[in-house]
């Protein structure tokens, strides 16, 4: 399990180490043409407009203040369908100075599109400004020759870990649909993984689309027709073969009118094979000196021919922050991704081991027991406090994230795996937290401005630009997922699963993570771990995290539920309701310009967050449904809430979406 991250900037740690992420690095500029003859057009539009025209290409920061884009300021992104070079000894290419034209003077849309076709392309441009192009850079130019050979075979399995996501998710099938003239539109299916707009003003918007029509795209998991039912994923669940088939490694097929369970290295054996030897290639390629990670590539490899993943698990939770300088985790994993929240998503985190992450450890790992016991008190009987034994996050520098870990917008901030087998019922899988990510001055800025526009000053004043606060929310969170009631508990007999569906089991153990990263702030600062300074950080920071969430709409244009979105509503109502939290429609925000506020209690708020402790995971200690649904009643479809205020607010920033660029020698 997950805890993802809109416009969040809340990541790294207090050494010196970490402070600052990596960025491209600079240059003199040199050769024919002058700096000055790329000073037409601002940073921030260059970007935005590289992104309508579909170009890879990505204006770092104007480090020379001098408003035009140096050779060293340029880097060519990921996951396009080009790769050209911008810049070379110095010196802009030909290829960029094309590009920048084409970027600084935009061509106007044909003068002939029909009315519904022009709409619609207007449309699918809005839903591009919506995202703010965020980058993660990573210079691997000093690894040795055999490091680097195996980071260009990471990259190689990540670009065909895609194709096998997007043959999933169903939009493969469609990218022929897209207008092949219409650039933008091919840049919106690209970045959406598919045709359907993304931002929350544009989802619901039944004309945007990346394809005339705004075509319905159904997964490949389960038939076509069976989609056409908008509560299909009920009828599978009361079926009595439900168990077979909504098993999380199989697609359901339908053969002479019956539905079977089809493995997925059946279903995709071609893409699972080709993947598969680009692990164990990348595997080949590793010094002698990574011998858990080579061991886990070629497990994992192993396990897209046999679908068999217990074994790959137990070599990647043999990896740790002490026998591997990198992070890879290859696998289906999380299920948010498609309609029932049953099968798992295919996807490749591909990241190098921040180790200051072990301080943390050292400081975390004794309390873990005491952790377990204060979360079993408060959900109560037939729960009972377990023997824990899972480790704490490491810190890890995202490289490249691939198929379900890249969205359009945001991404995974702290990551609890796996979610099935041995390793996961006994508590000895990996928690991450990602650590380099939207800690650039464009993503702090839009998140203070958003939070001032939302708080009082006097509660502004406790939030702060610094990455820590929001880092041990992360670590809180992930730690909670392997604590109290967890996905491996059953209730009266009944897992998750089968007491709540797939949909509200999510949401709900998401709850309870959150909760825990809310609740346990109190334990640890009571054990003298974290000061009260950093405690109230930690909790501003959180609080804002859940108002980011709430923007960003709380269903799908389908109805599905937002389980992050729904969860922090279900915390802020919560807190409103316990006082902590006051929403006042006199007091002025702390921009000084929106009428109403929030105003944090920060007395209260300790108690307020063990109550909601004891709530949530009571809920999945008794396998309460009906608690369950009041809690979404009065918080996510009631009146409570000021939902249109704070989307209204938060959503004057551009939403930050990832774009990917990696530096190799000769690459």
């Amino acid at each position: 399990m997950h805890r993802s991250l809109v416009c969040i900037a809340c990541l790294g740690f207090l050494l010196s180490a970490c402070e600052k992420a990596a960025e491209p690095a600079a240059s003199t500029p040199a050769g024919d043409t002058p700096a000055a003859a790329y000073d037409r057009i601002a940073r921030i539009d260059f970007n935005r407009n590289a992104v309508r025209l579909d170009l890879p290409v990505y204006w770092s920061e104007d480090r020379d203040r001098d408003g035009a884009i140096d050779p060293g300021e340029v880097v060519t992104l990921r996951f396009y369908p080009t790769s050209p070079a911008w810049a070379a000894g110095g010196s802009f290419t030909p290829a960029f100075a094309e590009a920048y034209e084409r970027i600084a003077a935009p061509a106007a849309e044909p003068a002939d599109l029909a009315a519904d076709e022009r709409e619609r392309r207007r449309l699918a441009g809005v839903d591009l400004d919506a995202g703010r192009p965020t980058l993660v850079y990573s210079d691997l130019r000093g690894l040795s020759a055999q490091e680097q050979a195996f980071a260009r075979r990471m990259l190689a399995a990540s670009a065909r870990i895609d194709a096998l996501y997007a043959r999933a998710n169903g939009s493969a099938a469609l990218a022929d649909r897209v207008p092949a003239d219409d650039v933008a539109s091919q840049s919106l299916f690209r970045r959406n993984r598919g045709p359907k707009c993304a931002s929350p003003s544009m989802e619901k918007e039944p004309k945007c689309s990346a394809i005339p029509g705004a075509p319905r795209v159904p997964v490949d998991l389960y038939p076509a027709a069976l989609q056409q039912d908008e509560k299909f994923c009920d009828a599978l669940a009361a079926r009595p073969d439900a168990n077979a088939l909504l098993t999380p490694f199989t697609v359901v097929r339908e053969t002479d009118g019956a539905l079977r369970a089809v493995p997925y290295n059946e279903a995709y054996r071609d893409e699972m094979g080709a993947i598969a030897q680009e692990l164990r290639a990348a595997a080949e390629a590793l010094p002698t000196d990574e011998p858990a990670l080579a061991s886990y590539l070629g497990a994992a490899a192993q396990a897209f021919e046999t679908n068999d993943w217990p074994p790959a698990d137990e070599a990647w939770a043999a990896m740790t922050a002490e026998n591997s300088r990198w992070y890879v985790r290859v696998a289906p994993d999380e299920v948010y991704w498609e309609p029932c929240s049953r099968k798992a998503g295919f996807h490749l985190t591909f990241a190098r081991i921040n180790r200051d992450s072990l301080a943390w450890q050292s400081k975390l790992l004794p309390v873990r027991k005491d952790m377990e016991q204060a979360i079993a008190e408060r959900a109560g009987k037939p729960y009972q406090a377990r023997d824990v034994a899972f480790d704490l996050p490491d810190f890890i520098d995202i490289v490249s994230n691939a198929g379900d870990d890249r969205g359009p917008f945001g991404g995974t901030i702290g990551q609890s795996l796996p979610n099935w087998g041995p390793v996961a019922d006994e508590g000895r899988g990996r928690t991450v937290a990602m650590s380099n990510l939207n800690t650039d001055p464009d993503s702090l800025a839009a998140r203070r401005a958003q939070a001032g526009s939302l708080l009082d000053a006097a509660s502004l004043a406790v939030y702060v630009d610094d990455k820590l606060p929001g880092l041990l929310g992360t670590i809180l969170h992930e730690a909670t997922h392997n604590l109290g009631p967890s996905h491996d508990y059953r209730a009266n007999g009944k897992t998750d699963d089968e007491i709540f569906g797939g949909p509200l089991a999510s949401l709900l153990e998401e709850l309870k993570a959150q909760s825990g990263a809310l609740f346990l702030v109190e334990l640890i600062r009571s054990k003298g771990l974290i000061d009260d300074e950093l405690a109230r950080r930690s909790y501003a920071d959180s609080l804002v995290w859940a108002l980011g969430h709430i923007a960003s709409g709380l269903y799908t244009p389908e109805g599905k539920p937002k389980a992050y979105a729904q969860l922090a509503a279900v915390q802020v109502g919560f807190l409103m309701d316990q006082g902590a939290l006051v929403w006042n429609l006199d007091a002025t925000a702390a921009n000084g310009t929106d009428k109403g506020a929030f105003s944090v209690q920060w007395d209260k708020l300790p108690a307020a967050c063990d109550e909601l402790m004891r709530v949530t995971a009571g809920i999945k200690a008794r396998g309460d449904l009906a608690l369950a649904k009041k809690l979404l009643a009065d918080y996510v479809d009631g009146p409570k809430l000021p939902h249109a205020i704070i989307a209204e607010r938060w959503l004057r920033q551009p939403r930050g979406s990832f774009v990917y660029a990696v530096d190799l020698a000769l690459d």
